[in-house]
């Protein structure tokens, strides 16, 4: 496979959660499916209890994040079969802490590392531990970035968990990013936050973008002198009822993401009917130029929920977001100004992270069917919402967390109890 990537990262399709720090969902090197008469889904899964992501390296080199729960829960990686999911090498047990989704992601330097719990590891490939960091707070850290200089950010999360005192606007403590260099994994540079952050952050070169639970803020790595320094602070909390926002896409100028996150934590094998933000659900586009704030209501609808990013077409301007308590997905036309107008709506209930093959205009959600416990991958046209293609994962319940392309016209979609590959296949 002929790939390029973000730099610090390993040059495969997807070595990182969301493609990369831009977190676009987009893959690299590969082409989209181009799904086509005379061609359905089939899928092959497997039971994997409390599993997060996929990433890859190498052609055949297909990794999975895991782990348990509670207040001192344990991280592992497993190695698999890309065709048969089969486990070929399993890391140790590694040491975590406070149980929240982490993240993975495989380095130029060829290692893989895992932030999980309040600690980061160094992996081998073979899944072999070489080395680790206990983190300064006693916080689940929800993954990272790597940087162009193969440095680490990451940040605690401040958000409500298993073991923690429940969130609360005004009364939690601000978050701390944090930059790790990636061979000893020592911190090397530190700065508090003004607030609290929930959301995953993500990265433009040496620019961190986090969203905080009031204010999307964007920090200046400055290598050289090993510091960081706040460099843009937008409030986007505006409106009575609003909650807080979650991960951030950075596309065509602007740092898009979705807000009413609150309630997250509430999830009961699905986030239909959990949403408790009596503000409607917005798309939240912050200009990286200017740092104008303009917020687009998914349906107007009131409690809303969401727990992942949007996804963002920047070659045809479309955005495209979801309310996973209404069972609402939008697809919206933006201008060069950012200004967006409707372009297609669709009652599914989708929660995962999207992926987009941004070269066949091919956008891949999933739609929950509580009635048979059924989570379908469902693959849409991003110009008109048409459906091109529709298959059962395996996973009763609904995808909340992550998705990875695969080697071939295949991907593997991930939720808290199944593993599952799915490819395009010849009728």
């Amino acid at each position: 496979m002929n790939t390029t990537g973000p730099t610090g990262y390993w040059p495969s399709a997807w070595p990182g959660e969301d493609g990369g720090p831009l977190r676009q969902q987009i893959p690299h090197g590969t082409r989209g499916w181009g799904v086509g008469a005379g061609e359905h889904l089939e899928a092959t899964s497997r039971d994997v209890l409390a599993a997060t992501m996929v990433v890859l390296r190498d052609e055949g080199e297909a990794y999975l994040l895991r782990h348990t729960a509670g207040v001192d829960a344990i991280s592992f990686v497993e190695r698999f079969h890309p065709h048969t999911l089969e486990v070929i090498e399993r890391s140790p047990d590694l040491p975590g802490g406070p149980t929240w989704p982490g993240g993975m992601a495989v380095h130029a330097n060829g290692s893989l590392y895992v932030a999980f719990g309040r600690h980061l590891h160094r992996l081998a490939p073979d899944c072999s531990l070489t080395a680790s960091l206990e983190l300064p707070r006693n916080r689940p850290y929800n993954s990272f970035v790597i940087l162009p200089d193969g440095n680490l950010a990451l940040k605690d999360f401040a958000g409500s968990h298993i073991g923690s005192a429940p969130y609360a606007l005004g009364a939690t403590d601000p978050s701390e990013l944090l930059v790790v260099e990636p061979e000893g994994l020592s911190i090397v540079a530190r700065l508090e936050l003004p607030e609290p952050s929930i959301a995953r952050i993500s990265a433009d070169g040496d620019d961190v973008f986090v969203v905080g639970d009031t204010s999307l803020f964007r920090v200046r790595w400055h290598g050289n002198e090993q510091s960081l320094a706040i460099t843009l602070a937008a409030p986007y909390r505006t409106i009575a009822g609003q909650s807080y926002g979650w991960d951030p896409v950075l596309a065509a100028g602007a740092a898009w993401f979705l807000d009413n996150g609150e309630g997250s934590e509430r999830f009961v094998g699905t986030f239909r009917g959990q949403g408790i933000s009596p503000a409607p659900l917005h798309l939240v586009r912050v200009d990286l130029a200017s740092g104008a704030v303009s917020l687009t209501e998914i349906c107007g609808l009131p409690n809303g929920l969401v727990a992942n990013p949007p996804a963002v077409d920047a070659g045809r301007r479309i955005a495209v977001g979801y309310d996973s308590s209404n069972g609402v997905v939008a697809a919206f036309r933006f201008d060069v100004t950012g200004a967006t107008s409707p372009l297609w709506q669709r009652e599914m209930n989708h929660a995962c992270h999207p992926v987009l093959f941004a070269d066949t205009g091919e956008l891949v959600l999933c739609d929950h069917d509580a009635n048979r416990g059924a989570d379908q991958l469902v693959v849409l046209d991003i110009d008109t919402g048409a459906e091109r293609a529709r298959v059962d994962t395996g996973s009763p319940l609904q995808g909340v967390v992550f998705p990875s392309v695969g080697f071939e016209r295949d991907l593997y979609m991930v939720t808290i109890t199944t593993l599952s590959r799915v490819v395009v296949v010849a009728d």
